[in-house]
């Protein structure tokens, strides 16, 4: 493959709610989508780096950058025999995963559909649909986060996670386990306690019969989270401290987590996604899907990965309408009965993304061509 254009947006959408974790509150969904176009057809990407350095060092201005300066100019009118050369092309660029990841899936997306393979189908995927769950940022109060979750439940979503903080934890779990004694249960942190919060408040809650405790110590620690867990009946599970294979191989055998989180843009794209998932699997260490409030561009490649067979757990891919009134792909991903959401048959993403919607939420653009 030979890139004649590459096409990057910026792009702003409005959520339908606010979304409040621990650290920072979302209004907008600022991302850059990205095209690559050759040969009569484009592939579709989507770097899912955010407003502000708050979940990551990096945001929609660093990403576009990255892109521009570096990522894009050492790929453009050089050939690419296959999407997951991407990596080592791009490799003297340190860290940026969210940027390069972006890219990458364009590739992806553009080569399963000159091969007529779905993404789902190059990666070895095993199902048909896949799990998912629903997210719930930190609520007014105790009432409200019982109404929101109730709501959730009654759209269908089986598996409910919830964001919390110090002050916003124990009682919040209580509360609902009280109203939905039975549900699939787990709580995210963000990596907003220290370790001696963590062990006043965590051990508490080993009797809620939780799924999992989500990254609650610092976002780049391996070894405090190892000396929590062995203090925890409940699984700990890391997503923002596992960037690389190496990292979860050291997570893993240090014994600092039970379940790994896979986000496509925390850890660089699919490629490295699914060696991670692989690594994790030979070690049978269970992975699920986190979701970064994508559009449905990013969503697509979120579902066609949590097809692999590892992927153990629902993931954070809700259906397009949990989070905007009007995606950007047409028809948008839905809830099935069954807690599901189907994966596109399609070749590469499989979806059909609406210009006229991209167009009119585009604050910037940029055309690349050799």
């Amino acid at each position: 493959m030979k890139i004649e254009r590459i096409e990057m947006r910026q792009v702003r959408m409005r959520l339908v709610s606010p979304f409040q974790t621990s650290g920072w509150v979302e209004n907008d969904r600022d991302c850059l989508i990205i095209s690559v176009h050759s040969q009569g057809i484009t592939g579709w990407g989507e770097s899912v780096a955010g407003s502000g350095p708050w979940y990551s060092y990096e945001t929609v201005g660093t990403a576009w950058e990255i892109l521009h300066n570096f990522a894009i100019p050492m790929i453009t009118g050089q050939d690419i025999p296959t999407p997951a050369a991407f990596t080592e092309m791009v490799g003297k660029i340190r860290g940026h995963s969210m940027a390069k990841a972006g890219l990458e899936m364009a590739l992806w997306d553009w080569f399963g559909q000159t091969q007529t393979r779905s993404l789902k189908e190059m990666l070895g995927g095993v199902r048909d649909r896949v799990d998912v769950g629903v997210s719930v940022g930190i609520q007014p109060d105790l009432p409200a986060l019982v109404k929101t979750v109730g709501g959730y439940l009654k759209d269908g979503y089986r598996r409910i996670k919830i964001k919390i903080k110090p002050g916003w934890d124990l009682e919040a779990v209580q509360v609902l386990r009280r109203e939905f004694s039975n549900i699939p249960l787990q709580v995210d942190a963000n990596s907003i306690y220290t370790l001696e919060q963590a062990k006043a408040t965590f051990p508490k809650m080993d009797d809620a019969g939780l799924l999992l405790i989500e990254q609650p110590l610092g976002y780049d620690d391996i070894v405090d989270h190892r000396h929590l867990q062995t203090i925890l009946k409940t699984p700990i599970c890391l997503d923002e401290s596992i960037h690389t294979v190496d990292h979860a191989r050291q997570a893993i055998e240090l014994g600092s987590c039970r379940i790994i989180n896979i986000k496509l843009g925390r850890v660089g794209g699919v490629a490295n996604s699914k060696a991670l998932h692989d690594i994790c699997a030979q070690r049978d260490v269970p992975v699920w899907c986190g979701g970064m409030l994508e559009t449905g561009i990013g969503r697509a490649a979120n579902v066609h990965l949590a097809s692999l067979p590892n992927f153990r757990l629902p993931g954070d891919t809700s259906a397009s309408s949990r989070y905007y009134h009007e995606d950007l792909i047409d028809p948008p991903f839905v809830l099935n009965p069954d807690a599901t959401l189907t994966v596109p048959h399609g070749p590469g993403l499989g979806v059909n993304v609406r210009l006229d919607r991209l167009h009119a939420v585009t604050q910037r653009i940029a055309s690349y061509t050799p």
